[in-house]
């Protein structure tokens, strides 16, 4: 039935169990995301070809996050739910045909025209391939641009569909959308890889197949709640030039840790061959953390906060906005000091096999260990740029996101070229000055909400933070004390390996979790205190 204007919208979910159906869902891609780069590691490790895939899938997946998970949503996102709020059924039927349209048409031109340049793309993403005397890598690299970038189209349809089905409740089925994706790869690499003489373009076209499915696999569940598109072209509308407005600035104020990681793709190009690849295999698991838990809350938390913010309740926003906070800390704090102790189990247990060297583990574990550093950053961003985006304030985040960036930009300068001689940093230093940018960017995103009075630290919240410091470092101390020496993992097979990684997780969880409780850590902590008032 249409909803009428004065006619509240429905409550939400509870945000803990709506947080759990997202993070079960995204795991689950997760663990395909492992699979699917198990498999890849052993078909192509990190040689030419892997790099040239590497950078030709992560240019369309930057977009990715920006459009589905990052500025897009961030914008659509509150004025679909001020829609809901104040406005009929219709209006929100006709304000979603026209975002539809025009973010369509604009991609639709993006697309045509990055695939008749493609050159110019790899030039611009990869000017060390550009400028390598062996042409093979920017040769392979445009080709493969061609092939991959299309799926920007695609996936930014299906992440316009998933911010419509979040805001209506509908979280398990965009969460669980990416399991296709890595369905698809996963497929590519075992069946049609060895048709090709270059396996690597079978998995390119495996990321364009992702597209098309990820896309109708979600408009059925549209049609369901009576939202189906019907793409519009109007640059007129209220709606769509107030999504305009926000999307712009969006896309520097929640994504500056992606821009930060293509920054530091373009300046990997001119680093030894493998290093791409080094900082794609680190970068997975860094991700690991970041999207199952972070980017889960991010989702569930924005149209609550969006409503709560369109009903006028500072109280109910500085709770959820508190929840959400403490609940990236308790699982980012253990997760960074794991990832930094185990970085060379964890990578040889899932790649060290095929192609892939113990020389390329040493490499990626020391990267990997940089990004762990930044970890905890990384994942308060996702929940503290809501607090901006919720309120349609663009301004702040983005100034934040550019003085973030350009430290990004003046560290890896200082890291990878006169220290590179040095110390010989190279790929670590990019994945290091990334860290540090994201520690700059999260903290003054903090720092701002508390000046705008829009957010402080509900009581208890030191004592929180304190009692889970403690509680982590004796889980690094106890996984210290029990990971084997390298040459025992070296010498190991993968099943070995598995139950050996698999064990030290174990006691690492139980250690974490019996210190917290000890500590008088208790299920309350972890309850958003929600006033019945909206």
């Amino acid at each position: 039935m249409p909803q009428s204007p004065s006619s509240p919208p429905a409550r939400p979910q509870g945000l803990l169990k709506s947080s759990l159906v997202v993070s079960l869902m995204t795991l689950l891609s997760r663990v395909l995301g492992l699979t699917r780069d198990i498999v890849v590691a052993n078909f192509i490790g990190a040689t030419i070809a892997a790099d040239v895939f590497f950078l030709a899938f992560k240019i369309p997946n930057f977009m990715r996050r920006l459009f589905a998970e990052g500025a897009f949503s961030q914008a659509f996102v509150p004025v679909l739910s001020e829609y809901r709020t104040q406005r009929t059924h219709e209006a929100v039927q006709n304000l979603i045909n026209r975002v539809a349209g025009v973010l369509g048409g604009t991609l639709l031109l993006v697309t045509g025209f990055a695939v008749m340049g493609a050159p110019v793309i790899a030039a611009i993403f990869a000017p060390g391939f550009f400028l390598d005397e062996d042409p093979t890598r920017f040769t392979l690299a445009s080709e493969m641009i061609r092939i991959t970038f299309p799926y920007l189209l695609l996936i930014s349809l299906t992440g316009f569909c998933g911010a419509v089905l979040n805001s209506y409740g509908r979280f398990a089925v965009p969460a669980f959308t990416p399991v296709l994706l890595n369905l698809s790869l996963i497929t590519a690499a075992l069946v049609i890889a060895p048709l090709f003489d270059v396996p690597a373009f079978a998995l390119a076209w495996g990321v364009l197949a992702a597209g098309f499915i990820q896309l109708t696999f979600q408009l059925p569940f549209m049609v369901g709640i009576q939202l189906s598109p019907k793409p519009i072209w109007d640059l007129g509308d209220e709606g769509v030039r107030r999504v305009l407005t926000l999307m712009g600035p969006a896309i520097f104020g929640v994504s500056v840790s992606q821009i930060n990681l293509l920054l530091d793709t373009v300046l990997a190009s001119f680093l030894p061959i493998g290093s791409i690849s080094w900082l794609y295999y680190s970068d997975r698991l860094v991700e690991l953390p970041l999207g199952v838990f972070a980017i889960a809350i991010s989702t569930v938390i924005l149209p609550s906060l969006s409503r709560q913010q369109a009903s006028n309740s500072s109280e109910n926003f500085r709770a959820t906005l508190d929840w959400a906070i403490r609940m990236v800390l308790f699982i980012s704090i253990p997760a960074a000091l794991a990832l930094i102790m185990l970085a060379k189990p964890i990578l040889m247990t899932l790649f060290q096999y095929g192609a892939l060297t113990i020389h390329d583990v040493s490499m990626a574990s020391m990267s990997l260990q940089a990004y762990a550093v930044g970890l905890v950053a990384f994942m308060l961003i996702k929940v503290l740029a809501p607090g901006y985006f919720s309120r349609q304030d663009m301004k702040t985040p983005v100034s934040i996101g550019i003085k973030a960036m350009l430290a990004n930009m003046v560290l890896n300068v200082l890291f990878v070229v006169p220290l590179h001689y040095i110390w010989q940093l190279g790929h670590i230093g990019l994945a290091l000055a990334t860290s540090i940018a994201a520690c700059l960017n999260a903290g003054l995103l903090y720092n701002g909400l508390k000046k705008q009075n829009v957010y402080s630290a509900l009581p208890g919240m030191v004592s929180f933070v304190a009692r889970v410091l403690v509680a982590a470092v004796l889980m690094a101390f106890i996984l210290r004390l029990m990971n084997p020496i390298d040459e025992s993992w070296i010498s190991w097979g993968w099943w070995q390996r598995a139950l050996n990684v698999g064990g030290l997780c174990a006691a690492g969880a139980f250690s974490y979790c019996a210190a917290l409780a000890l500590l008088g850590i208790r299920p309350s902590h972890f309850r958003v205190k929600i006033h019945n008032r909206e």
